[in-house]
């Protein structure tokens, strides 16, 4: 008998082509039983077929039951696009643990939040970034334990609390655990906006819904190679997955985005999907036209975010068609439609399954055509997020009156079609991640030069937002843009480093004094603004 067949119960049947149940052990084993041979997942060194993946999980699942780790408790995963990311995903999801993938860039304040947010007492990490933990000065975490993948840089410090190894081998298979659709899979930590980084719990049907829609919307069939470029701690990555598994596709994923090497990558991976984001098309397009954009296989792209004007001249170029959508790590891809209802501007219609309403302050209704907040629920159960993570406060804000509550400002059309206007939320998204203004604030004020500061968005080339920050200096002390750009660098995630500052006398306070950054945004860049991209300094990624 095959390992699948001797730990998972065989009742797993299909009706009207979805599993029964939508817990990740049903859906490997269902996998496995109808397509076993065939690959579903490679880090492009290192592929996996169905079957095989699901002797990886539960092996993997053995090995982390030997250290302790039981259903329900939380392991942190900080790491990069590779086999062994997947690895500690699939070895969770099948004993019930639950996977915290960190963000590889997180540093300082926010990488100690999550940390002690999560209360997960392993963590796995890739060694070349377990630095960053080890420069924490938080002796109180819950962390206990590290298992590092690949070679360290640098011994750990003598004064460190945390046990550290090598990522030790597989054990023996750990039966299943016995899940519900309810039970979480994963917290994903989602940039806040007036505090810090919240942890989204995502149960496991959100991410089977996340694979069901996404990929209808893309046509994804037995055989399809989908390939991502994207980083697997955020849900558009990890989600690609999930459309492979259910579908019969194969996932492959590269370490990172390089506009020069894209296309030879879609050609060197056979692939016919991919995922882009809205900064990622521009840069592609002003490129140098190769021959190669042309000799991929690549019949669509998830391109969430893409300017109007750039979308046909992309699939002009480049032959890729470009589905746009609507969807959050606390929800799901509940906005979008296939090739053939897509319209330039718009992100789509409410897919089937989902609610959706545009409100005013009230939560009143407004007319079609007028701007207001989107707010979703779903019919399916667990198809959104349970909450985050020892914030109640926060998630009773979200989901008030039942619905939850987005934050973006969209305009509903008469006929069904959705059109993002803007955020209602001070938050910035920069390079496909989202940058909370008080995580970089906070870093700014503990320099001990620093009075006060603002930060926030203003608009990039590139379609998304760049971070700008205001700072008034204390009374008799002077600061260069390039040495507060130093002091922020090993504190926060490199995107999250501010490109533009401004050294004001005084920043445009309402009565009460909270900070009007509104009036900050509509002044935004001047001429006496430093920029970081124009200093020729260059920040460091890891």
């Amino acid at each position: 008998m095959r390992l699948f067949e001797t730990l998972v119960e065989p009742s797993i049947c299909l009706e009207d082509g979805l599993d029964a149940r939508r817990t990740l052990p049903a859906l490997l084993a269902a996998r496995a039983a109808r397509n076993g041979a065939a690959p579903l997942f490679s880090d492009r060194t290192t592929t996996w077929t169905a079957s095989e993946a699901v002797d990886i999980a539960a092996r993997r699942a053995g090995a982390l039951a030997a250290q302790g780790v039981g259903r329900g408790d939380h392991v942190a995963l900080l790491c990069g696009n590779r086999s062994e990311f997947m690895e500690i995903v699939l070895g969770c999801g099948w004993l019930g643990a639950v996977v915290v993938p960190i963000n590889t860039a997180s540093r300082g304040l926010q990488l100690e939040h999550i940390l002690r947010n999560c209360g997960a007492r392993l963590l796995v990490a890739e060694a070349h970034l377990v630095d960053a933990v080890h420069a924490l000065d938080a002796q109180d975490l819950p962390l206990e334990t590290i298992w590092l993948i690949g070679e360290p840089t640098m011994n750990a410090p003598e004064s460190s609390t945390y046990a550290t190894a090598p990522l030790p081998p597989a054990r023996e298979p750990a039966a299943p655990a016995r899940l519900t659709d309810g039970d979480p899979f994963a917290v994903l930590y989602t940039s806040g906006t007036s505090g810090l980084s919240k942890g989204v719990i995502c149960p496991h049907a959100q991410f089977y819904w996340w694979g069901h829609y996404t990929a209808r919307d893309l046509g994804v069939t037995a055989g399809d190679v989908l390939y991502t470029c994207l980083p697997l701690f955020h849900t558009n990555a990890l989600n690609s997955f999930f459309q492979a598994l259910i579908h019969d596709a194969e996932l492959v994923v590269d370490r990172r985005f390089s506009a020069r090497g894209f296309f030879d990558a879609l050609v060197e991976t056979r692939a016919t999907v991919t995922y882009v984001l809205g900064a990622m098309v521009p840069i592609l397009l002003g490129r140098p036209v190769t021959a190669n954009e042309r000799e991929h296989r690549v019949r669509v792209a998830l391109a969430p975010g893409v300017p109007e004007n750039f979308q046909q001249d992309f699939t002009t170029r480049c032959g890729i068609a470009l589905v746009d959508g609507y969807g959050s790590t606390e929800t799901n891809c509940v906005i979008s439609g296939a090739l053939g209802a897509q319209r330039p501007g718009y992100m789509g219609k409410l897919a089937p399954g989902f609610d959706a309403r545009v409100v005013d302050e009230q939560d009143q209704a407004v007319p079609d055509g007028e701007a207001g907040e989107l707010i979703l629920r779903a019919d399916m159960p667990f198809a959104f997020a349970s909450g985050y993570l020892g914030m109640p406060e926060k998630t009773v804000e979200a989901w008030r009156n039942l619905w939850f509550h987005t934050g973006d400002r969209v305009v509903r059309d008469a006929d069904g079609y959705y059109r993002f206007i803007d955020r209602l939320k001070d938050t910035i998204r920069r390079r496909g991640e989202n940058v909370s203004s008080f995580e970089v604030e906070q870093v700014l004020l503990s320099h001990p030069s620093v009075e006060t500061a603002a930060v926030f968005a203003v608009k990039s080339a590139l379609a998304e937002d760049e971070v700008m920050a205001a700072i008034v200096l204390r009374e008799g002390k002077t600061l260069e843009p390039l040495e507060l750009t130093r002091y922020c660098e090993p504190r926060l995630p490199y995107f999250a480093v501010p490109r533009y500052l401004d050294f004001v006398r005084d920043l445009p306070k309402t009565e009460n004094g909270k900070i009007q950054k509104f009036k900050l945004r509509e002044t935004g860049v001047t001429a006496k603004t430093w920029d970081l991209d124009a200093s020729g300094y260059r920040l460091r990624r890891s």
